[in-house]
């Protein structure tokens, strides 16, 4: 166990000094906490105030324009060419401009301006206009107010989950999916980032025939296990990192935005009938509503049960496959002869990552099941099922399984290792590989 640790120790500092783990260390946590502040952020700088210009003159539109948060509408008692040349030193930033109908109401309208208006201001404008036509259409046709305005209400769906013992909880619905691709992609990037540099060291280290003198001083296991362990705690730091990093992003986000997060968290009470007193009212904006969903959804998160499950399937799946890239790398003499046998090994893997969608799209379905339970594609499945919840019996079987995985092909690596780590001057196949299986110690 020393001669394994000096092995470990070697591995893990000779990475951690290097300038490329600095970079992604500090990188990570910026684009990781740029997904929490961004939405934020946006909420509380929109777009620019817009002053929108009117010349209608059709005269069916005078009351079809409500002023909204950024976008306000004043009419301009103006012909339509006087408007277009003096809207700027009027203070206006476009004009809307509705003609004269030839029939009964008219079918076309248009925006003048000398800077995009954006596509919030057109949608706002064209919906604007359709609702009131709406509106005229249904009361020539007869039809009286209460049923025009009950016409306009609209339904909100909400998708709650509900445990055996009947204890609703509100569903992320696309954070969730967002947040499991994140997770597996995660995963499928460490394994392939510290795998790979596990099979690198050891074709390096069998090539320049340091390997010869390493292994007098220790079993050839031992040094399999002392990089795999060693990189695998590399890796780890690296995560730890990022997520204390990314907390004190997120603070420190947090403090800057708190008068937004104070009346978000005021509006929230408000809406759920908590806020009795008129002077603690919060004024209802499109933005608040939206940032305050998006916190909703993030409190209907269970954090600890996916970091947790992040941290197991992260190590146990790492272990796994640095198994196999090492015996890969003890194999072959050069990085060109390991394309045959890497392509077996990644298939599981691109196989997740192919199935992301549909096992998000029917995350309770079989293939999202088995895809999660075998060893070999279950760290990147699963974390794709975790957040949209998972019974516990079928997360107890594929941890149990993947550790059962991680020994049966540590096993299976430690016996190619043995032999292929000696052996120069000869491309081996998997019949020569097979061999190797049956060699006794």
């Amino acid at each position: 166990m020393n001669k394994i640790w000096l092995v470990i120790q070697r591995e893990y500092l000779s990475r951690v000094k290097k300038k490329s783990f600095i970079i992604m260390t500090i990188l990570g946590p910026i684009l990781m906490a740029a997904v929490m502040i961004v939405p934020i952020y946006i909420a509380t700088v929109s777009d620019e105030s817009k002053t929108v210009g009117i010349v209608d003159e059709s005269g069916f539109f005078t009351d079809a324009f409500k002023d909204k948060d950024k976008i306000s509408f004043k009419q301009m008692h103006m012909q339509i060419e006087e408007s277009k040349k003096n809207y700027t030193a009027l203070g206006y930033d476009l004009i809307l401009y509705i003609p004269k109908p030839a029939y009964i109401y008219p079918s076309k309208i248009f925006i003048f301006s000398a800077k995009e208006p954006g596509m919030n201001v057109e949608t706002y404008i064209k919906n604007s206009i359709n609702d009131d036509l709406r509106t005229m259409r249904l009361k020539d046709a007869g039809v009286q107010d209460e049923v025009i305005s009950a016409m306009k209400d609209s339904v909100t769906i909400s998708s709650i989950k509900i445990d055996e013992t009947g204890k609703e909880e509100k569903r992320a619905g696309m954070l969730n999916f967002i947040l499991g691709t994140v997770l597996a992609l995660t995963i499928y990037f460490f394994i392939f980032l510290y795998g790979t540099q596990v099979m690198r060291g050891v074709i390096e280290e069998k090539t320049s025939r340091i390997v010869e003198v390493i292994i007098s001083s220790l079993r050839p296991f031992q040094l399999m296990m002392g990089k795999i362990i060693g990189l695998a705690l590399v890796g780890l730091t690296q995560f730890l990192l990022w997520v204390f990093l990314t907390l004190a992003i997120v603070t420190s986000a947090k403090i800057a935005f708190s008068d937004h997060i104070s009346q978000i968290e005021k509006y929230q009470m408000q809406k759920s009938g908590q806020v009795i007193d008129p002077s603690n009212q919060v004024q209802v904006d499109e933005s608040l509503d939206k940032t305050s969903e998006i916190f909703n959804l993030l409190y209907s998160i269970d954090f600890k049960t996916i970091t947790f499950s992040f941290l197991f399937y992260f190590l146990f799946g790492y272990l796994i496959y640095a198994a196999l890239f090492a015996a890969i790398g003890a194999a072959v003499d050069n990085e060109t002869d390991t394309q045959q046998f890497i392509l077996p090994v990644t298939v599981p893997l691109i196989l997740s990552i192919a199935s992301l969608q549909p096992i998000a799209n029917n995350p309770d379905g079989p293939i999202a099941f088995w895809l999660s339970i075998i060893p070999l594609t279950a760290p990147v499945s699963m974390m794709i099922r975790i957040p949209f919840g998972v019974p516990w019996w079928q997360m107890a079987l594929s941890m149990s399984l993947l550790i059962l995985g991680f020994l049966f092909f540590t096993w299976f690596a430690a016996k190619v290792y043995r032999v292929g780590i000696l052996m120069y001057g000869k491309k081996p196949s998997y019949k020569e590989i097979w061999k190797w299986m049956k060699y006794k110690a």
